[in-house]
């Protein structure tokens, strides 16, 4: 874990938690997960790749190589004549140090 996670602030730690919404599981998720040894999540709209790595080192205990972020645009739906948007969204690719692991289905907890 990185000395900035370990002396962060209480506010700091507050924000940490509410940076990870959660893990996007797909196919292509999955796929990056098993070659690129990494892992996907959405992620809270404004925050920024240092937020990423902190708070995935904080919440799961493992080392962070490096992070990529991207916007996901929402989709345009139509129900009849009336056009809506769904939210947009943010995705954080985080790619883990050799030997470094997260495993949601056994409650999130690093290997």
């Amino acid at each position: 874990m990185s000395e900035s996670a370990k002396t962060l602030g209480v506010g700091r730690q507050q924000r940490l938690m509410q940076v990870l919404l959660g893990p996007a599981i797909s196919e292509k998720s999955t796929m990056v997960g098993d070659k690129h040894n990494q892992v996907v999540f959405r992620v809270d709209r404004t925050a920024t790749k240092g937020d990423v790595k902190a708070a995935v080192e904080l919440m799961f205990k493992v080392e962070v190589d490096g992070v990529q972020v991207l916007n996901v645009k929402g989709k345009e739906k139509r129900t009849g004549r009336f056009i809506g948007r769904r939210n947009s969204w943010k995705k954080a690719y985080v790619r883990l140090k050799a030997g470094q692991e997260i495993n949601f289905a056994e409650g999130g907890e690093a290997k």
